[in-house]
């Protein structure tokens, strides 16, 4: 999680929600992300849909059962279907999103799926939020 932290306090735009995501297999990361959305001008250019892309063509596979995602906020459901059908292994995700949060804040999209990963979430919460609370204070000036 601190390298999925670090990726987002270095690459983020400050016109982007600061979300980071790093796919790891064996121990190594293969990819990685920050949100992109405003960039690209593409609604699906959310860090985890990014490194998922990255890792799938690295591996020049989609199915991605042999990894692990990290990411600074919990995935919302468009993200949280994309890690469910690339069937990644274990999710781990540091600030909880009550409103759009998929892997059980605001809905368990597990629960429609039967791909079941294991999912870990809060690691280095305070860090995660504190990234999120200065990213949308500069968005609001």
């Amino acid at each position: 999680m601190h390298r999925a932290i670090s990726l987002v306090k270095n690459s983020v735009d400050e016109k982007e929600i600061a979300v980071g995501a790093i796919v790891v297999k064996n121990g190594e990361v293969i990819a990685s992300a920050v949100n992109k959305k405003e960039e690209l001008n593409d609604v699906s250019a959310h860090a985890e849909i990014l490194a998922i892309r990255h890792a799938s063509e690295k591996l020049r596979r989609w199915r991605l059962d042999d990894c692990e995602l990290y990411v600074t906020l919990e995935p919302c459901p468009m993200c949280a279907w994309a890690i469910l059908q690339s069937r990644i292994n274990t999710v781990y995700f540091g600030s909880y999103d009550v409103k759009y949060g998929a892997f059980g804040s605001a809905v368990d999209l597990r629960n429609y799926s039967d791909w079941k990963p294991k999912v870990y979430g809060g690691i280095l919460e305070e860090e995660c939020d504190e990234i999120l609370r200065e990213c949308f204070e500069k968005m609001r000036k």
